[in-house]
């Protein structure tokens, strides 16, 4: 059985940091593609960040140079460091992998 726990998220001051993490269990970590999605209320779910089981990565044009995806998969889990973060990211973080979700960790951006 495929899970995928997102934890990390928290209210920040503009301009802050967070770094969340996504433990995965039920599938062959390593072998598979991982990504950070974003949903902000009112909105329908984006793409965020992806990494390859190889290490190679991928962002939307919005979080270049602010956000960092990386996995770690001795430990079966993939992180974005998110920096210089703006209001505007506030949403709900989802991880996904093998098809599956995480039941995604609030990231909230306010003063």
């Amino acid at each position: 059985q495929v899970q995928l726990v997102e934890s990390g998220g928290g209210l920040v001051q503009p301009g802050g940091s967070l770094k969340l993490s996504c433990a995965a269990s039920g599938f062959t970590f390593r072998l598979y593609a991982m990504g950070w999605y974003r949903q902000a209320p009112g909105k329908q779910r984006e793409f965020v960040a992806e990494i390859s089981g190889g290490g190679t990565t991928y962002y939307v044009d919005f979080v270049k140079g602010r956000f960092t995806i990386s996995r770690d998969n001795a430990k079966n889990t993939v992180y974005l460091q998110m920096n210089n973060l703006k209001p505007e990211d506030t949403a709900v973080y989802y991880c996904s992998g093998s098809s599956s979700w995480g039941q995604g960790t609030q990231v909230t951006v306010s003063s």
